[in-house]
């Protein structure tokens, strides 16, 4: 064994180099798509289908809340949220393809291409995304005092799930090595968070107030997952059980119709019944039973 897998093996004697280089062979659930580059790594045309919203991505927490909303928007009426939801798999590279990097040069799921207009708009994160479809169609977005509470918690989670998924999640279930230290660190803000998230709930229905939000569906695939023992395996770990308030809003929220088919949207796994890789037209869902 070699003197740098040496120090891997002991993170208490790691010592930083002056100069950090880039080692690809670094171990992790996701180390053959991390990189410290940005840009394409292949020419890919993304496809196009006839709705004028085109949506590229995966169901991951992020993703989800895209597909959450605009399900939502439809089940209000309106039409124009239809939608082509392609899968792109983030395993695989898909995201480091040309025709995804043009629409997100971030190379993250979920990527929107809005051709609603004369000149296709680009719209990348997730919390971007939320925000552009809430006014675009005048829904799930207060008005008033409202809207800035709306805003405030949706920009809470933008912040806070890099600490829950790229901390907590990481280190807790994908690192090749269990770090104690940064297990704790990001175990007690991933605790915190649940706790700022249950006394908010506590006073109101949902994040905003009375009204369910765009707040309520940027938080609920992460927070409600993990509140509810669905994220990580770590309910035990993070004695879930304790935030009560945020539990009761996850259940409520994960009752309604339109959750349910914009979880479906873009998953791969876990129970057939709950996969609809691509959608393209509501009629799509009938082919997968409803929970």
């Amino acid at each position: 064994m070699d003197l740098k897998a040496e120090i891997m093996n002991d993170p208490a004697d790691y010592i930083p180099p002056r100069v950090w280089t880039w080692d690809k062979p670094n171990g992790g659930k996701f180390a053959n798509t991390n990189r410290p580059v940005a840009g394409p790594t292949h020419d890919r045309e993304l496809p196009v289908g006839r709705h004028p919203l085109q949506l590229y991505s995966m169901a991951t927490p992020n993703g989800v809340k895209v597909t959450i909303l605009l399900e939502e928007l439809l089940a209000l009426g309106h039409t124009g949220a239809e939608y082509d939801a392609w899968l792109i798999r983030i395993g695989e590279g898909d995201q480091f393809g040309s025709g995804f990097v043009t629409v997100n040069p971030n190379s993250k799921i979920p990527a929107l291409l809005d051709r609603s207009a004369a000149e296709p708009v680009r719209v990348f994160e997730s919390g971007a995304i939320l925000l552009h479809l809430a006014e675009k169609f005048g829904a799930f977005l207060p008005t008033g005092p409202g809207r800035a509470e709306c805003l405030s918690w949706l920009f809470w989670q933008v912040g806070a799930a890099p600490y829950l998924g790229g901390g907590f999640g990481h280190f807790y279930s994908y690192a090749p090595t269990k770090i104690e230290y940064a297990i704790d660190r990001f175990a007690m803000e991933a605790k915190r968070q649940l706790d700022v998230l249950d006394r908010r709930l506590r006073e109101s229905r949902y994040l905003a107030g009375d009204d369910y939000t765009i707040a309520d569906i940027a938080v609920w695939p992460w927070h409600g997952a993990l509140a509810q023992g669905q994220l990580y395996d770590a309910g035990e770990f993070l004695s879930v059980q304790e935030y009560r308030h945020v539990i009761r809003w996850a259940q409520e929220i994960g009752r309604r119709p339109a959750v349910r088919r914009g979880r479906m949207v873009n998953r791969t796994w876990g129970p057939a019944t709950d996969q609809l890789p691509e959608r393209h037209d509501a009629r799509d869902f009938a082919a997968v039973a409803q929970p």
